[in-house]
């Protein structure tokens, strides 16, 4: 019996505010660690790779999670799926609060990632469902404030928290918020998404988790042993080889998707030519976004000295604009429309990536802030008008596998945009060749502390113009977005 209910006959607003809530909170546990990772080193006693696999594996989890999504929204309620996936992540928010070993930490972190990695997709499928096309840019907006927002305040906040409490404090801070949200989510959160109840393909699950966390683990790997050249060559070979593996993990689910008659993920969301579009804008944003999330904290920190928390305090201004702006932007589409939204962000985000080409160690920390938060500007006026655009193309069957396409290549894109980066970063910075006279002169211990500034900059500066190279191609597509005004979209809506 179909458990869904009309949209009309929805509050919608209590119920999209709670959804809003859990995915913000799951998103933010991505980013959350990343200035406690220190102090877990020393309570735990381990090194920094081990360590890294409290981020690692989180990501991982979330991007094994996302395209099974798409098969767990068809086959339970939206009501059963969200309270669950909420349920998971307290759980594991609960054992990391009281982890006494590395080891029970880690697992924690896949608990929480295996309900976090289903919100998001599930919370953007029921914005599709309940607001009327014409309306869906103004939600989808409130959708960027928890996909653009959420980890960027995550590094702020965590290193605000670190001041007063220990790392475990930032579990005790998000438990309680997870659990008010369960009871919300029980008074507020209906049945809108319809329920197909697909078989379980357990083949189709193995291929997609391998196949996806094989991607996003191997690029996530590259470069990570880039302190060693024997070390990362042999890091680098592995990876490439578990990234060969995966795409053709990959490349046999796709062919038995195809195939079948109810897919797990339907790939034929791609024969939407805007979607495509849309998504491969998206990704080119994503990765140059990266450039500045990744690539800006070490600066600060490795390069010039800057605390955990002073680095964090240089992205919240970007991090605020973004959220602001995220409605407003999504209000603007419904009137205007994806394209020169899209190409006008992507016009600010290519002028600002090109002023990060020239770092050095007397950029003053007010430029960081003003350029890192114009930056963020230019990108919330691409990030959910596009994505929003191309999700409006799929028929409403389809919404499930579009959220789930678009969240998945957003985690590949990440990946894949950070180990390029990297890679490029570490290979300009071990090529770089110092003038003479600028070295004359000077001590030894004063030559080498020269190189190795010089170095980094170099790696830093070669990385970014890069980025600026990614952002100048999403400029270039976004051109070939179309236009659609209020009028188009009510009649399609008819239609």
């Amino acid at each position: 019996m179909n458990q869904s209910i009309q949209t009309d006959e929805i509050k919608r607003t209590p119920m999209v505010a709670v959804m809003l809530i859990g995915a913000f909170v799951g998103l933010l546990n991505e980013t959350l660690l990343a200035t406690a990772l220190p102090s877990i080193m020393n309570d735990f006693g381990i090194v920094e790779n081990q360590v890294q696999w409290l981020t690692t594996a989180f990501l991982l989890t979330n991007g094994v999670m996302i395209p099974i999504s798409a098969f767990l929204i068809e086959r339970f309620t939206t009501r059963q799926l969200f309270i669950t996936a909420l349920s998971i992540f307290a759980t594991g928010t609960f054992v990391a609060s009281i982890s006494h070993t590395f080891e029970l930490l880690l697992v924690a972190r896949v608990i929480q990632a295996s309900g976090s990695g289903i919100m998001l997709p599930l919370m953007m499928t029921v914005l599709l469902k309940v607001f009327p096309i014409e309306k869906r840019g103004a939600a989808m907006g409130m959708a960027g404030i928890v996909i653009s927002f959420a980890p960027a305040i995550g590094p702020t906040l965590s290193g605000w928290l670190l001041e007063y409490f220990s790392w475990r404090g930032l579990f005790y801070v998000v438990l309680p918020i997870v659990i008010i949200t369960i009871i919300l989510a029980a008074l507020f959160v209906k049945n809108v998404t319809e329920q197909t109840y697909p078989k379980i393909d357990i083949l189709s699950i193995l291929l997609s988790s391998f196949g996806f966390g094989g991607l996003l683990y191997g690029f996530s790997s590259i470069g990570g042993g880039h302190g060693d050249s024997e070390a990362s060559a042999t890091f680098d070979s592995q990876a490439l080889a578990i990234i060969i593996g995966a795409a053709i993990i990959l490349t046999i689910f796709i062919i038995r998707q195809l195939k079948l008659k109810k897919p797990m993920l339907e790939f034929r969301v791609f024969k939407y030519p805007i979607f495509s579009l849309s998504l491969v804008i998206t990704m080119i944003v994503l990765m140059a976004l990266i450039g500045a999330e990744t690539m800006l904290p070490l600066y600060m920190q490795n390069t010039r000295g800057f605390s955990p928390l002073e680095s964090g305090m240089m992205l919240l201004p970007g991090a605020i604009v973004m959220g602001i702006m995220s409605p407003i932007t999504g209000i603007l589409f419904d009137k205007f429309g994806a394209k020169w939204l899209a190409a006008s962000g992507m016009a600010i985000v290519t002028v600002t990536t090109f002023l990060f080409t020239n770092l050095s160690m007397d950029t003053a920390y007010s430029f960081l802030v003003v350029i890192y938060a114009v930056r963020m500007f230019g990108l919330s006026l691409v990030m959910m008008p596009v994505m929003t655009d191309g999700l409006n193309q799929l028929p409403p069957e389809w919404h499930p596998h579009g959220t789930a396409m678009a969240n998945t290549m957003q985690q590949v894109s990440a990946s894949i945009g950070t180990a390029i980066l990297i890679t490029v970063m570490t290979t300009a910075a071990s090529n770089y060749q110092p003038e003479q006279t600028a070295m004359a002169g000077l001590s030894e211990a004063e030559a080498i502390n020269q190189l190795a500034t010089g170095a980094a900059m170099n790696g830093y500066n070669a990385a970014f113009l890069v980025a600026t190279g990614l952002s100048i191609v999403g400029l270039g597509l976004s051109f070939f977005l179309k236009t659609k005004t209020r009028k188009e979209q009510k009649s399609k809506q008819a239609a």
